[in-house]
């Protein structure tokens, strides 16, 4: 049995700090972390579990804030190369930038070594988990989940079912599309730490036939996930509307062929309607923000404040290649300002609760990830308050937990994340060659 002790200031969330305030989170100025063998035993002031766990080995982080692992619900790993490319909206940025990129995967070789960039760079910044788009080709499924169970994290990935209004080499067949993720399904899902989500791209590139299929898998594997994209541009949405006149909107679209349920994850969902709010929450499904993407793409501003009224299920999302940063840190910050545009608040707060706790609740994952619950796989990430000159010099001005919290989520970004661990073993650091 191996039992470490990590020291440090400690922040982790039982609920949601709008609705519960300070009975929301623990917040310990000198707190402990135990675990053993990958998992939380316990998690308080520093004192009382250092005399309880005298036969701990203690791993020292004071003056840095331990968090749990960040999870990011919509990113897509083909595109770590389409980042940063310059000025299209939505539908021309998919024909120009990102369907040629996502060719290259056809080459297991090439998936392999991007799915490895990939990973390597979310735990640079602290993401742990998330739910994560392959492209239409098989392999690249199978390198991704590969690279993965190598660094035993947490991720859910599916294979791109695509069979429309896409470049003849990217497209592949209902028939096929169903096959190829049965056969993903059952050579990954919950196997380790592996899971899988069923992925029609959008509807716009999904035939009636094929979106059947995605249903009839969700039918078949319950347990499994469901990701794909809704409402995310106003072109989109007409499109979408054109291809499938008989429906009430996009979202119903989705429901006709059994694609909404608590596994299921929209991305964007900035130009929803009142009916399909109103959908979403009875079926629990629920929409990821991708705020740096939003901006950057020029699609609009996700009304938080509505989703929030309309109690529909949300969590916050990179969206990388479209995102700007695979930084949650940063993400957050550009949230901040989304809300802030429409005259909303988004406390630093609740941001990290969003980004830990909360996006774990809309993966249904809070029993294993998202806090350090006793029995929690004990991922986390070390976040250091002296990680630049400028956030130093901003830290020492800050009296409060907000303060340090805020001025964290505005400047910080990978340089601000001193470690990472997954299932207790440390698997970046700044300090340390891994």
């Amino acid at each position: 049995m191996l039992k470490h002790l990590y020291r440090s200031s400690i922040l982790h969330f039982l609920s949601d700090p709008d609705i519960n305030g300070h009975d929301a989170y623990e917040f310990f100025e000198d707190g402990a972390l135990i675990v053993v063998d990958g998992k939380v035993v316990d998690c308080g002031a520093a004192n009382a579990l250092m005399t309880a766990h005298q036969d701990a080995e203690i791993i020292d982080y004071q003056g840095k804030l331990i968090i749990p692992g960040m999870i990011d619900t919509h990113i897509h790993f083909p595109q770590c190369e389409v980042i940063a490319s310059y000025g299209e909206q939505l539908l021309d940025w998919l024909n120009n930038f990102t369907f040629p990129a996502e060719r290259q995967f056809e080459d297991k070789d090439y998936a392999s070594h991007i799915a490895n960039f990939f990973l390597d760079e979310l735990l640079k910044c602290g993401t742990t988990t998330a739910m994560v788009f392959g492209t239409v080709h098989k392999q690249s499924v199978d390198a991704f989940f590969e690279a993965s169970q190598k660094r035993n994290t947490r991720m859910i990935c599916g294979k791109v079912m695509m069979d429309r209004n896409a470049p003849e080499f990217l497209v592949d067949t209902p028939e096929c599309a169903y096959t190829d993720s049965k056969e993903l399904i059952e050579r990954w899902h919950e196997k380790g730490r592996q899971l899988y989500a069923v992925t029609p791209r959008f509807a716009i590139t999904s035939t009636n036939e094929q979106l059947d299929k995605a249903g009839q898998l969700l039918k078949q594997y319950p347990s499994v996930y469901l990701q794909t994209h809704i409402s995310e541009n106003k072109d989109e949405v007409a499109f979408v509307q054109s291809l499938f006149p008989a429906a009430q909107d996009y979202l119903d679209v989705y429901d006709h062929f059994g694609l909404l349920g608590r596994r299921s994850v929209f991305a964007h969902g900035i130009h929803l309607q009142p009916r399909e709010h109103k959908r979403l929450r009875e079926t629990g499904a629920s929409v990821s923000f991708c705020p740096t993407s939003n901006l950057f793409l020029g699609s609009g501003l996700l009304d938080v404040a509505t989703l929030e009224k309309e109690q529909v299920a949300y969590s916050i999302a990179t969206d990388v290649g479209g995102g700007t940063s695979f930084s949650m840190l940063q993400t957050l910050n550009e949230a901040y300002k989304v809300c802030q545009l429409q005259g909303q608040k988004l406390s630093p707060l609740k941001s990290l609760y969003l980004a830990t706790l909360g996006n774990a609740k809309t993966l249904e994952l809070d029993d294993k990830i998202g806090s350090f619950k006793r029995g929690n796989e004990a991922d986390f990430a070390v976040l250091d308050f002296n990680s630049t000159p400028l956030m130093t010099l901003k830290q020492s001005r800050c009296k409060t937990l907000d303060e340090k919290l805020f001025a964290m989520i505005i400047l910080g970004d990978d340089r601000a994340i001193a470690a990472t661990y997954v299932a207790g073993k440390c698997a970046h650091s700044k300090l340390t060659s891994i």
